[in-house]
Formats: C-alpha cells, sequence, structure tokens
C-alpha cells in the first residue's frame, strides 16, 4: 500500500496534500473523499484488491443441473483455443469451436447441443478464460431466475495482458437498457437461456452480439452476477453517440414547456441564463423566474423590463427554500413539460432542451439530466450516484470530457438512480403525481435526489443525457463548511434521505459493491 502512496504523491502532489491535511485536522470523511480516486488510479491498486478477492461461489453441480454449451468463436478474440478450451473444460462446461472445420457454424453448433433441459449457452472468444467457480456461479444463478423470464445472467470482468496478468477490471452496473444501446457490456461476459431458432436468428457475422442482443429483447430483465467471472484477451468499447440534431418533424411534435427558474439578485448569472433561453430552439416555452426576494436596484428594474410576452415573474419573499419556490412554479406553469433550470447555468448549444424534452416524453423516464460542466470544462454532473459519501455524488465529477474515465461512462446516455434539478426535464403530471419537491424535508438540498427516487418507484426512471450540455457556474473550489445554520440544515437534510433511502448502506444499482464509497470517479475499492 505504502507504494500506492508514493505513486499517488508522486503523480498528483497537490490534491494528496490536500487529502493528508484534511486527514491531519481530522476530517476523516473529507480526508477519504480525497484519497480514494488519488489511491485507486495507480497502476497497482488492482494488484492490491485481487489479494482479498473472494471465490466465485455455487453450487457444484458438475455436469448435473441446467447444462451451459459454451460457444467459442474462433474468429473473435486474441490468444490460443487450446486455453480456453482448457479453462471450460476445468468447470465441466462442454465447449463447441464454432468458425473450425468440425463446427464451421451455429447451425452446426446447435445439432451438438442437448435442447431438453433447458439449455444455457455461454458465447467467448478464443483466447479469454473463465475464473475457478465460474460455472458454478452460473449455474446457482440459473436456480434464481427459473420460472422468470430473464433470459442473460451476466458477471464482471478483466483483462488479461500479454503475461497473463489481469487488469482494467470491470465492475458492471446493474442492467441498464440504455446504456446498453451504446456499450454492449454483456457479449462475452454472459450465459444465455436460448434454443435452436435463437441460433438461426443470430448466425452470420457477429453472431455473438446478435445472440444476446436477442436474448435482450423483449425477454425479462437481464441479471447481473457482480463478481469478476471472465478473463479476457478483449472487450467490445463503448461508441460514444453522435450528436442528435433535432429534425423539425421532432421539434414540431414537442410540447410546451414550462422552464422554472428561481433567482435572488446575482443579476450577471440571471442574464446569462435568460439569454441562453432566448437562443434555444424549442417550438413553444415560457419561463417562469421566481424571484425570492431580489433587493438589488439593477436586477429589480431588469425583471421589470422583461416582455410579459415571453416571460412571468413571480415574487416570492422569504427564506431560501429551493423546493417551496419551485413547487409554486410549477403551480402556476401551463406546460406538459416542467424545465426545473438553476439561475447560474449557461446555455452553450440551442438544442439541449429539444433534446432532453423527447426523453422525458418517453413512458419509461421520469426524471431527464444534463451533463454539467464547470466553466473550466471540467464535469459539475454526470448522472448521481447513491451511497457516495454516506449520501449522494455526482458522478464523474472533475473528470474532462474528453478523458476516457471508467469505460466512457460520462459520455453515454444512460438511466441514473437520481439527476440534478440544476437542469431537470420531467412530465408535470409524473412531478405533480409524485407530490412534487418535498419542501418539509429537504428545502436546499436532497430534493432532486429525492424526486427522482420518488418517480423512480412509480417506474419513471431517471436518465442522464450528455448530448445536451451546459454549463453550470458553480463554484469549483466551493467547500463543505457552512455556517452554523447552513451546516445544521444540511446535517438534517443529510439524515432525512439516509432514513428515507437508506443512503448509508445501499449500493447504487449503476454503480457496483466493488467500487469506492468515497470517490465520484467509479475506482476500485481498496
Amino acid at each position: 500500500m505504502l507504494r500506492v502512496h508514493l505513486h499517488a504523491l508522486r503523480h498528483a502532489p497537490r490534491a494528496y496534500l490536500t487529502a493528508a491535511w484534511w486527514r491531519l485536522f481530522g476530517k476523516r470523511a473529507r480526508a477519504r473523499a480525497q484519497f480514494a480516486p488519488l489511491l485507486a488510479v495507480s497502476p497497482l491498486a488492482y494488484r492490491i484488491w485481487l489479494r482479498g478477492e473472494a471465490p466465485a461461489r455455487g453450487y457444484d453441480y458438475g455436469r448435473a443441473g441446467p447444462p451451459i454449451f459454451a460457444l467459442v468463436d474462433v474468429r473473435a478474440g486474441r490468444g490460443a483455443l487450446d486455453e480456453t478450451l482448457r479453462s471450460l473444460e476445468q468447470e465441466g462446461v462442454v465447449a463447441l469451436a464454432v468458425g473450425t472445420p468440425d463446427i464451421p457454424d451455429l447451425a452446426e453448433a446447435a445439432r451438438r447441443i442437448d435442447w431438453r433441459d433447458g439449455a444455457w449457452l455461454l458465447p467467448v472468444a478464443v483466447g479469454d478464460v473463465l475464473a475457478p467457480g465460474a460455472a458454478a456461479a452460473y449455474r446457482r444463478a440459473t436456480d434464481f431466475v427459473a420460472g422468470t423470464r430473464t433470459h442473460v445472467v451476466y458477471a464482471d470482468d478483466d483483462l488479461l495482458d500479454a503475461g497473463g496478468q489481469r487488469h482494467a477490471p470491470h465492475f458492471k452496473p446493474g442492467w441498464n437498457a440504455e446504456l446498453y444501446r451504446h456499450f454492449d457490456y454483456l457479449t462475452g461476459a454472459c450465459i444465455v437461456r436460448a434454443g435452436a431458432t435463437d441460433l438461426a436468428v443470430a448466425s452470420g457475422a457477429d453472431w455473438a452480439v446478435r445472440l444476446v442482443a436477442f436474448a435482450v429483447e423483449g425477454k425479462g430483465t437481464p441479471q447481473r452476477l457482480p463478481h469478476v467471472l471472465h478473463h479476457r484477451r478483449s472487450r467490445p468499447a463503448p461508441r460514444v453517440p453522435a450528436r442528435v440534431v433535432p429534425t423539425p418533424a421532432m421539434i414540431g411534435a414537442l410540447p410546451l414547456v414550462s422552464v422554472l427558474v428561481p433567482t435572488r439578485n446575482r443579476l450577471n448569472l440571471l442574464r446569462t441564463c435568460i439569454k441562453g433561453l432566448a437562443r434555444t430552439d424549442y417550438p413553444d416555452m415560457e419561463v417562469i423566474i421566481v424571484d425570492n426576494g431580489s433587493d438589488d436596484p439593477a436586477t429589480l428594474a431588469w425583471l421589470d423590463a422583461l416582455d410579459p410576452a415571453c416571460h412571468r415573474v413571480l415574487r416570492a419573499p422569504g427564506p431560501f427554500n429551493f423546493s417551496t419556490l419551485n413547487n409554486r412554479a410549477a403551480h402556476e406553469a401551463c406546460g406538459q413539460l416542467l424545465c426545473l433550470l438553476n439561475n447560474d447555468i449557461e446555455v452553450l448549444s440551442p438544442d439541449w432542451l429539444a433534446i432532453m424534452a423527447a426523453h422525458a416524453l418517453r413512458p419509461e423516464v421520469g426524471a431527464v439530466g444534463a451533463r454539467l460542466l464547470y466553466p473550466d470544462g471540467r464535469i459539475q454532473h454526470a448522472g448521481v450516484v447513491l451511497g457516495v459519501g454516506g449520501g449522494a455524488a455526482h458522478a464523474h465529477r472533475l473528470l474532462h470530457p474528453d478523458e476516457e474515465g471508467y469505460f466512457r461512462r460520462h459520455a453515454l446516455p444512460q438511466f441514473v438512480s437520481a439527476v440534478t434539478a440544476a437542469c431537470l426535464v420531467v412530465q408535470r403530471a409524473r412531478f405533480e403525481a409524485v407530490g412534487g419537491l418535498d419542501e418539509a424535508n429537504f428545502a436546499v438540498a436532497f430534493n432532486d435526489v429525492d424526486l427522482c427516487m420518488r418517480l423512480n418507484a412509480r417506474g419513471w426512471q431517471s436518465l442522464y443525457e450528455p448530448r445536451a450540455t451546459l454549463v453550470h457556474h458553480e463554484s469549483v473550489s466551493r467547500g463543505l463548511d457552512r455556517d452554523p445554520v447552513g451546516a445544521a440544515r444540511l446535517a438534517g437534510e443529510l439524515a432525512a434521505l439516509k432514513a428515507r433511502w437508506n443512503t448509508d448502506e445501499v449500493v447504487d444499482p449503476y454503480h457496483h459493491p466493488q467500487l469506492n464509497r468515497f470517490s465520484e470517479r467509479f475506482v476500485v475499492r481498496l
């Protein structure tokens, strides 16, 4: 572990010393939040994790129970076929090498499989090997999904270098249909319940990808085994989607959206925000500015001069309560969609709202969140992860959008547990169905997390869309210290979040038990 600390100190001395400073002064949680990403990016981190890796567990059925037939794609992957076949034999899995003279295609493979006992198929690439106990773990998983519509069980994986050393682990999220559209994190590390007809449909180039996709489409929810069961020579790469270009037909079908902007003074920020809305390419929009007791003469004069045909100003003096301000504006809104927008948001591209609105109209989607950047270009928000730091935190914060990060997750549309209300679009009927924002328990912090969780519970899943990217002028350097009143309020809201959603114990379904709960950067737990 000392070598890991030295690596962090050498490559990020300022950040490391900041973390050490907080630890010296007894701020243990803050120190761990600083140390976690520094230590985990060391190339030695995964080797240290491997020392404590628990073995894969399952019922050792041998060749009894649900049969698993491995379909080895000899035209895909890298490495020796003998190594793959030996690994499968050790796990009691019948291997069929597809693409050899003996089994040239899936049709011939189908004739070699005994389908009577409900066979599961294991598509693997040549050169890949199974971890000890992998087959037993998969067989046990088939017990749990027996009688369900689930046709895919998948596991974590890592890579093997030229010397056979394990590296680059992929600790995968729970099933995420939106992420899967852009990143096939199943193929090559899963078993599939299928039949001879399925193999016929999947035949052709990239048959393993097609077979898994067919098993996913229209079937039950794929189930995750959160354990590294596959050691691979290569894996599919994420595909960052092209930028959405809203067509006239798409824009014409979008309904009225009510943009809700709470504010107090800070005319420089508000003016930038409202000018950005004026540049936004959206067919029907109303802007409701909720003035929480502004007393700056310039701000008041500017608000009074706004065109009432395009803007409404609601006067809402009193103590700042973000939930109350937005709930009041939502009550006055006329739009089918609501857009909660902070007054310190800067619009970069005119298509952001159309992109988010199109998602919000989907039947399975609740709150839609944008990718938000700090003014220096680094990520401020790329979805919210429950449990980080005991409450909730913004994923991939301080990562640059061009960096690889964790399998490019920050650049891919995906379902998440929550998104920030700094820029959030939701159907007004769904916002009202869950009672809006909780004014009593979450006046300032975590109101968006709580809203998203209540929408999720109704089957309206939160969605992160990085192709809608805006700037959030929240200070990168803003600390966690507050005045005594603010600190007490924040502590109370964090306690309420923990009590309602168990965030100090729960593992976010789109995170992983082996990722660090003190880091926003998706790094291995040490």
